[in-house]
């Protein structure tokens, strides 16, 4: 029989205290929790929202503010898991959307704000030649995937370990239970041998490469640049297409992620901030490609009632071009980077082997020391640090995920920075019997 170490009885405890006191803070959330779960499976549409003993509900939003049914104000770290670049008030946003539903909301035609957003896009990245628009980015991954076995006549498509493409295209070392039966090959991530192994091997049956240049859902782990360069030449080399999907990271940089490795994709989705808030996902790529797509001649039909809906086409063009352009997204980035730099700084001075890892605006908190390439290096962390960082910033004001998740969003000030570094700073303190230990080299 095994006993537990003191430390591991004390993290316990500390743990036990945090629900505690969530729980006695939050009635009206855990009322409307208990009345909702009689009508949603554990009352929830969305996995991710949920987190033990039960999840917030949010009342209101304004600017980069939540507040929940108990009257709790929250620095907004989340961002609607990126898609929330604009905050949840922007006038211009608001102004957009009630423009276009003045004009009617389903025209059931072509209309003239679908032909301004596409003409946006394509401008913005370089590599979209032509864009089609979905309905999410599980469905611009789903689309992107179809046409990718369609051009080059092959069944087989790579993804990687970690990878997160949508509600039905997820991936550990094997695809998940609810991903969609497509021939998927699961790579090691940031694995150039791996990589190239597996192009010697059965380079004639793939059809596409489908990777992200960020792991997002895994915890904000950048891809390498020789990695990504890699998998570029192999899908060339083998006649392949390389589908990246920026549904997440084309905010990072003012032309998206794989402009700034200096690589061009085949095709690209897009999906999140780009929709204005509003449900959106895009797919596109060259010209040839998305010519299967062509209604006047090509083989491939591709339908959805709402893909040109007249608010997220308002919403979209509305957030890229008046509060988002390429200039913006770069401050947005820089903005992120300074941060983490800071927040990084702290863990290092405190001894602590806990590190933010990310790109540009987004960024996730891990209890781990050293180089993280891929998801598998996490491990062996323990989950109950990542709780009690989540509940610890909850009670600080501090609205972010329950996985580590942090994300930045164009209305967050100064003074929420500001307290998010001290809220950090304060775990730091508290807990420090608890963390792990930075080892020296």
């Amino acid at each position: 029989m095994t006993t537990s170490s003191p430390t591991s009885q004390a993290l316990d405890q500390a743990l036990a205290q945090m629900l505690d006191a969530f729980s006695a803070s939050n009635p009206a959330s855990r009322e409307c929790f208990d009345i909702h779960a009689r009508y949603l499976p554990g009352a929830n549409s969305r996995s991710v929202l949920f987190y033990a003993p039960f999840p917030l509900t949010m009342a209101r939003g304004e600017g980069a503010v939540l507040w929940d049914l108990d009257g709790h104000r929250y620095d907004d770290f989340i961002a609607e898991y990126t898609a929330g670049v604009y905050g949840h008030s922007a006038p211009e946003i608001r102004a957009a959307v009630i423009e276009a539903m003045e004009g009617g909301i389903n025209l059931t035609g072509h209309n003239l704000r679908e032909g301004r957003l596409a003409q946006l896009i394509c401008e913005r990245f370089a590599q979209i030649e032509r864009v089609r628009f979905t309905n999410s980015g599980t469905e611009a991954n789903l689309m992107a995937i179809t046409a990718a076995l369609h051009f080059t006549g092959r069944r087989r498509i790579v993804v990687f370990s970690g990878g997160y493409h949508g509600g039905v295209l997820g991936f550990g070392a094997q695809p998940a239970p609810t991903t969609v039966p497509f021939d998927f090959l699961v790579l090691p991530y940031n694995d150039e041998t791996a990589a190239r192994a597996a192009f010697a091997r059965e380079g004639p049956d793939i059809a596409a490469v489908l990777v992200e240049p960020m792991l997002g859902a895994s915890g904000c782990i950048p891809g390498r640049p020789a990695f990504l360069q890699a998998l570029r030449t192999l899908a060339t080399d083998a006649g392949a297409l390389l589908i990246v999907d920026e549904v997440m990271t084309s905010r990072l940089a003012p032309h998206g992620l794989a402009a700034q490795h200096g690589i061009r994709p085949d095709l690209t989705t897009l999906g999140k901030y780009i929709g204005g808030g509003m449900p959106f996902g895009a797919f596109g790529g060259r010209a040839d490609i998305m010519a299967l797509f062509d209604p006047r001649s090509g083989p491939l039909a591709h339908s959805g009632t709402f893909n040109n809906n007249v608010v997220t086409m308002a919403a979209g063009h509305a957030g890229l071009s008046r509060l988002f352009p390429p200039e913006a997204a770069a401050a947005l980035a820089a903005r992120g980077a300074a941060l983490r730099d800071r927040l990084n700084g702290r863990c290092a001075a405190a001894g602590v082997a806990l590190q933010f890892t990310g790109i540009g605006s987004v960024m996730n908190a891990h209890f781990a020391a050293g180089e993280i390439r891929r998801p598998e290096d996490l491990a062996a962390v323990d989950a109950r640090l990542r709780q009690l960082l989540f509940f610890h910033l909850l009670a600080q004001g501090i609205y972010a995920s329950p996985r580590g998740f942090i994300v930045l969003s164009l209305p967050l000030d100064d003074d929420a920075i500001a307290r998010l570094e001290q809220a950090v700073g304060d775990f730091l303190a508290r807990f420090a019997a608890l963390l792990p230990r930075r080892t020296m080299p």
